[in-house]
């Protein structure tokens, strides 16, 4: 499983908009095969930041999304006005918050 973890930056005035065009992108990214979550949340209204949290099935469903046309029609509309610092992480033992092991 890979975990995609961060936050994406946006000019204040644009957080509506983006929030809105974000949640609509994730109805449809729910919905890919490989998915396992796709959430985002406004850590901090004042700053325009924005939480990002993702898991996937394996690469290949992480670069299907990235390739996918909702994918690249979003990221072509905002990559101009934002900034991100997401990163990838590999899972290999999944297990409860309060397992010991």
């Amino acid at each position: 499983m890979l975990i995609i973890c961060g936050y994406v930056n946006i000019q204040p005035a644009d957080l509506p908009l983006f929030m809105g065009d974000i949640k609509a992108l994730a109805q449809t990214v729910r919905k890919r095969a490989g998915n396992l979550s796709y959430d985002v949340a406004v850590e901090d209204h004042l700053t325009g930041r924005v939480l990002i949290s993702e898991r996937w099935k394996d690469q290949d469903a992480l670069t299907a999304h990235l390739a996918a046309p909702h994918t690249r029609a979003f990221i072509i509309r905002w990559q101009q006005r934002m900034t991100a610092e997401i990163l990838k992480y590999d899972a290999f033992n999944e297990r409860g918050l309060l397992d010991r092991e």
